[in-house]
This record gives structure tokens, sequence and C-alpha cells, in this order.
């Protein structure tokens, strides 16, 4: 079998969770390709996985004839899917949504892609998340529709003990934009920091995706609270590198901070805790199914800062509480969302649809 997935770039969770899966299905036998239509800093993570970059049509027209894909993912990109049909494929083409911004703005791009989701497309694949569930259900009941987890790369990222450092860290991953909600953690950050001035703040981010409004907010922001001696920011660490920070975060006696207003499924997270990094988050819908409130990690409201700011000081206050939750949060992430349990789910779907498809063909012939 031979599987394309595609996307706008190769960038934040979607880099990862493309590289993830091309890994799992590989070790079932399964030949992945990669296509992005526009460069990003997230190549540098993709080894050993036959990647395109491109989106000129008759390169991608060539590949599609080239390469004969028995299956096509799509993820966000419907305007892709038209031209893979208008190119000649005719194989089954799964159209995919991760996350989609604030639910005003999924909304808004459901409607304007129902036509041609209709029209084009033999399944809607998503991660099992409250918000789209309920946007694909009520919006496409005729089409098939799949749901479940994205997979966690349990075996090649996870915890390593390093020499703890002198101070707490405070960590956050995202882009410069509204739905990441950068604004809250930089208010979570200076309020802590009030009562541990030996607190730092990591930012990990791709300085290249930013809304330009929000960065020129954030600037001033950084500029008139005066914390940019304790703000520090990485930008396109490679994906081996993050766990390596998240463990360092996690032995620091710190947390990683989500703030997000709305996730599809929230890979920062995950990942954190598969390297003991106990994590605070806003209920942003997708990590429900990461975070057990004072289980595996701590959950608050969103815009109330006070709670926030006493969830991240039991965190860092109280030992007993701190490793429960580290261990149960590693546990949690292994144990539910290993790429082995995607791979599974995949296939299954993918012979589904195969010879669903086949049927198809053999009715017009």
């Amino acid at each position: 079998m031979k599987i394309l997935f595609t996307f706008f770039n190769p960038s934040g969770g979607m880099q990862t969770l493309n590289r993830v899966r091309c890994q799992a299905l590989h070790d079932r036998g399964v030949e992945c390709h990669l296509l992005y239509t526009h460069p990003g800093k997230g190549q540098q993570n993709i080894p050993n996985i036959q990647t395109y970059i491109t989106n000129n049509d008759d390169e991608i027209r060539g590949l599609l004839t080239r390469e004969a894909f028995d299956l096509i993912v799509v993820c966000t990109d419907i305007y892709l899917a038209e031209r893979f049909r208008g190119f000649g494929y005719k194989g089954p083409l799964v159209f995919e949504v991760q996350g989609l911004g604030t639910l005003d703005e999924a909304e808004q791009v459901i409607s304007n892609f129902n036509e041609r989701i209709h029209k084009l497309t033999d399944a809607l694949l998503y991660p099992e998340t409250t918000h789209l569930q309920t946007l694909f259900k009520g919006g496409f009941p005729s089409v098939s529709q799949y749901c479940f987890d994205n997979p966690i790369d349990c075996d090649q990222f996870g915890y390593t003990n390093y020499p703890a450092k002198s101070f707490p860290i405070l960590g956050w991953v995202g882009r410069i934009q509204t739905n990441k909600n950068w604004r809250e953690f930089l208010q979570i950050g200076q309020r802590l920091l009030a009562i541990h001035p030996e607190l730092y703040l990591w930012i990990f981010q791709d300085d290249t995706l930013f809304e330009p409004e929000q960065k020129e907010s954030f600037e001033q922001f950084v500029a008139e609270t005066g914390i940019s001696s304790r703000l520090i920011s990485h930008s396109n660490v490679s994906h081996g590198q993050m766990a390596d920070y998240m463990s360092i975060i996690g032995d620091s006696g710190g947390l990683l901070c989500s703030t997000s207003i709305l996730e599809g499924f929230g890979y920062a997270v995950a990942e954190a805790m598969l390297c003991r990094c106990p994590v605070l988050t806003t209920d942003s819908d997708g990590i429900r199914r990461l975070v057990i409130n004072n289980h595996t990690g701590k959950i608050y409201t969103r815009g109330q800062l006070d709670e926030a700011v006493n969830a991240a000081l039991s965190l860092m206050h109280d030992p007993a509480l701190r490793d429960r939750i580290r261990m149960n949060g590693e546990w949690h992430i292994r144990n539910n969302l290993s790429s082995g349990l995607y791979a599974d789910r995949f296939l299954q779907m993918s012979h589904q649809l195969m010879r669903r498809r086949s049927k198809i063909e053999r009715r017009w012939s």
C-alpha cells in the first residue's frame, strides 16, 4: 500500500503527526509519502520519508501519475483535494482536520468547504475532540467519518535525566497568534515572577509563522512589563531536542503552561507529559484526551489568572502532587496514545475505504 499525506507546510503539530504516523505505518509495510505545498522550518525533522515541497500543478500531476497512490489524506486544504481530482486521481481521498482555530473560525471554514467535501472526498478524519465531532457529525451526516486519537512516538521521544537547573522554568509552545493565547501565558508568568523572581519563561515557537498584529502586541507587552530579562525565546528547535527541553523543564521544578483557546489535539501537551514535565492547561477541548485534572495534569478556566497561578504554585510547591502527576501523565500517554494503536486504526480505515472504492469502480465498469 502507498499513501500520500498532505498539508500546507511542515510546521507545528502537523509536522509531528505526519512524521510519527509515517514511521508507524512504515513498520507495518506501508510506503508513505509527504507533500507540502510550501516550505517550512520543520523540514529539518523529516528523516527517511519521501517528501515533496511544491505547489506547481505540473509537478503535482506528475507525482500522482508516477506514484499511483492507493490512498490520499488531505489535511485542511480542500482546494488541494479539488486539484487532485482535477488531475485525474480516482482513488479514495480522505479529508482530515486537526484544528481550525477558534470555534467561530472552525464553523466558517466548514461552511465554506461544505459543498466540496461532499463532492470530492470519501471520508472525514479527525481526532476525538468534542467541537470537531459536533461540527462534522452535524454538518456531514452522509459522509463516512473516522475519529481516533493522534499517535505519540513513545519509543524515540521521552524523558532524559539532566542535571537540574538552579531555577524553575515555565514553558510555553505555540505561534504568536490569537488562538494560542500568548498574552495569558505572559500574564501568568508575570504573576509567578512576583512570587518566584528566579523563574524563567521559555517560549518555543516557529518565528516565521505569526500574526503580524499579534507579534507587535507581544513585543509591546514584553517591553511594557519589563519581563524581557526573564524571557527566553527558542525558535525552530528540532523535534529530538524538544524532548530534552521538556525533560529539563520538568526536572527544574517548573511546568509547561498551555493557554490555547481551542485545540484539536495538543501535541505539545502530550509530548511534555511523555517527558515527565507537568502540565497546566486551559480546557481547550482537544486536551481532554490527555489531561485528567489533578491526575495527569492541571486544568484551569481560561481567563481566570488567579486560578491558573494557584494551580501552577501547587505543582511547584507540593512535591507529592507533582511526582504523582508526572508519573501518571507519562503512563497515560504510553498506554493510550502509542503509534502502534494509531497504525491499527488507520489501516482499518484504509482497507475499508479501498474496498468501498473498488466496489464503486466495478459498478462503473
